[in-house]
């Protein structure tokens, strides 16, 4: 039996289509945390269901093709691609995570902090976004550079940690608050964190290289 190409065009379409939804989700969620819209963090909520039954489409697109005894390119294209499905996943879990935080954050007076939300967002996104693209076209190159690319979203969290301890230590009256933000900086980290495993798989699907855990801003 032929490999079907088809059903393996649909299957990376399918994936792409879920990525457009995670994108679209983490920025409705953290946008209506910054603008304490309501209405657009339970927009963000609902999100998450598309995304968890894009999940469970690609899951039963991927088992068909390897039913086919597929070739070693299009093998390491479905499992790959299984992997990338599951950090989108994830990056939506995230995102739910900072909607609901938001909305128990919405309820509460607004806490002025020198938190930069917004470019840690488009840090995160631009990850994810570049990640994706090598997926795709195979451009190794712009997957390695995404990977470096992570530590200053972590720097940035470390940074946020530092500042709502401060924030929480000098008034018992912040803590709640401090700790929803917390926990919202910490989810865009972890967002940043699914995009570099996503660049990974970018490069082990086009280069047949496992580069986890090693130097990858070099070849």
């Amino acid at each position: 039996m032929a490999f079907d190409q088809q059903a393996l065009a649909q299957y990376k379409e399918k994936l792409l289509i879920m990525a457009s939804h995670a994108e679209g989700m983490v920025t409705r969620a953290v946008r209506a945390h910054l603008d304490r819209d309501e209405p657009l963090a339970n927009q963000a909520l609902e999100t998450d269901k598309t995304i968890d039954q894009f999940e469970i489409q690609i899951d039963r697109i991927a088992l068909g093709l390897l039913a086919q005894a597929p070739g070693e390119f299009e093998l390491r294209q479905v499992t790959c691609g299984m992997k990338i499905a599951r950090e989108l996943e994830r990056v939506g879990d995230e995102a739910t995570t900072i909607a609901r935080r938001a909305v128990e954050l919405m309820a509460l007076p607004a806490l002025p902090t020198p938190l930069n939300i917004a470019e840690m967002t488009f840090l995160a996104n631009a990850m994810l976004k570049d990640a994706l693209d090598a997926f795709v076209s195979g451009n190794t190159v712009l997957a390695r550079g995404v990977i470096p690319r992570d530590s200053r979203v972590d720097e940035m969290n470390q940074i946020h940690q530092d500042n709502l301890t401060e924030l929480m230590e000098a008034s018992s009256e912040n803590i709640q608050r401090c700790q929803h933000l917390a926990v919202i900086s910490k989810c865009l980290e972890r967002i940043a964190d699914h995009a570099k495993n996503i660049a990974e798989d970018a490069v082990l699907l086009h280069e047949a290289k496992d580069i986890r855990h090693t130097d990858t801003s070099t070849g």
